[in-house]
Order: structure tokens, then sequence, then C-alpha cells
């Protein structure tokens, strides 16, 4: 009964919540924390009082201090919320897709996503709006990315790439090669004569990406099966980034490298 108490301490008010992050950063005194959260004595001090009862923090002559269970309690409850503030932040996204094409570790680390979030186009403007995210990749200094899909502008953008020595590593299901091989064929061998780029070949894969060394972006595919070419997850931020990088590795690994056709 007692963690059910702290949780609800912590979880059932926003106030309480920053007011235990505030104080972990250093003590503070009454008239900081009234300052910071704009609020008078009456206000704050019943927040105050439900905390110091619970073990979070303690008052000394001066200032209001955390305790090393408040310390823990904070530690655990800061990936919690980043974690669900992340799914919330775009709830119809990860509510009507298959997650099937992300690993578990990731899906774990899905609060990196926070920062994300979703572009959505209109069907008579799909090709369009590729060209405009061509465009926000083009300033990238390298590119990685996994396509289920095949998307008729790509091909010459990624000979444009090659051309211009720019490092890109592209994992393609079969699918997409066999179309690509069979309708683009000097592209795609310009692109395996590059000597900064490397191509990989996948039988399938439930998602589709690319990340670069300033973007991520994702699509992934309805629960249905059919693949959603309306709704990307976008996002420019380090940790967006990173994860994007962790997803491509993971696909990178369980492909085999195409050198020739």
């Amino acid at each position: 009964m007692r963690s059910n108490g702290l949780l609800s301490v912590l979880t059932f008010s926003e106030k309480r919540k920053d007011l235990l992050f505030f104080i972990e950063e250093e003590p503070r005194t009454l008239s900081q924390i009234r300052e910071y959260f704009k609020v008078s004595s009456p206000e704050i001090s019943p927040r105050i009082k439900e905390m110091v009862a619970s073990n979070l923090i303690f008052k000394d002559e001066k200032k209001y201090h955390i305790t090393p269970i408040g310390r823990v309690a904070s530690k655990y409850l800061k990936p919690l919320i980043k974690t669900l503030d992340a799914i919330e932040r775009n709830d119809d996204f990860w509510k009507e897709h298959l997650l099937d094409g992300i690993p578990q570790k990731l899906l774990d680390r899905i609060g990196d996503l926070g920062e994300c979030s979703v572009h959505q186009e209109g069907l008579e403007n799909i090709y369009d709006s590729h060209k405009n995210f061509i465009g926000n990749i083009n300033k990238s200094s390298e590119i990685d990315g996994v396509s289920t899909i095949f998307i008729p502008v790509y091909p010459e953008f990624f000979v444009s790439l090659a051309k211009n020595d720019v490092p890109t590593k592209l994992v393609l299901t079969t699918n997409v090669f066999e179309k690509v091989k069979n309708e683009y064929r000097d592209s795609l061998e310009t692109y395996l004569n590059s000597d900064n780029t490397k191509l990989y070949l996948i039988d399938e894969a439930k998602v589709a990406f690319i990340v670069t060394d300033n973007f991520f972006s994702m699509s992934l595919f309805f629960k249905n099966g059919t693949y959603d070419p309306q709704n990307d997850l976008i996002g420019h931020d380090e940790a967006a980034v990173q994860w994007g990088k962790e997803l491509f590795e993971h696909y990178k690994e369980k492909a085999r490298e195409i050198k020739s056709l």
C-alpha cells in the first residue's frame, strides 16, 4: 500500500512531480519555489507537506532538499514520463500502425522520439511530398535508409548522391530491388560503382525510413498490412537521429550486401 501512496503523490499531480524535479536540481527556499511555480504559499504548501510526509523531500533551517528516496523515485519517474509523453504526443500514429518492424529494444526507448511529430500529406500530393522530403535531406552529409516501397523520384535522387560522393547506405527489400534492377538498371549500376555507397538486400520489412546526420523520417504499415504513404514520423533532434541510426544498424545486420549486378 505504501508504494501506491508514493505513486499517487507523484503521478496524480503535475505540480508535485515538477516540484520533485525542481528540488532535485538543487536545494530551494520556499520563496524560490513560489517564484518558479508562480504561486502563493497557501497554494504550494499542501503539496510540499505531502512530499515531506512521503519522504521525498525534507527541509533544513532554510531550504528544501531531495531525500535519497526522492532521488531514486525521480530517477525512474523521468524515463516513464518521457516514454508516456512520446506515446501520447503521436498517439494515433502508434495506435493505427504495425510496430512489428521495430525491434523491442528500440520500442523500449520510444521516449527518444518524444520530439518527433507526424507529417501528414494528402494522397493527391504524395509524390510532391517526397520531393520536398528529398529537399530536406539533400543538405545532409550522410544518408542511411530502408526502403520497402518504390518511389519513382528515388533512383535519380540516390544516383545524384552517389555522383556527389555523399556517403549513402540503403537496404532494399527484394521486391523493390527487382523493380529498380529491371527498370532503372543504369542508375543502379552507377550507384553500386560509387566509392561512397553501399546496397543491402533483405527479404521483407514492415517499416520504411531515412536517417541522416540531422534528420529522421519513418513511415509504417497499417495493421491490415497495407503501407501508409500519408503519415511520416519526423524528427530533427539528436535523440531521434541516434534512434534511427540504431534502427538502420538492426536492418543492415539482417541484410546481405549487393556489390554488383
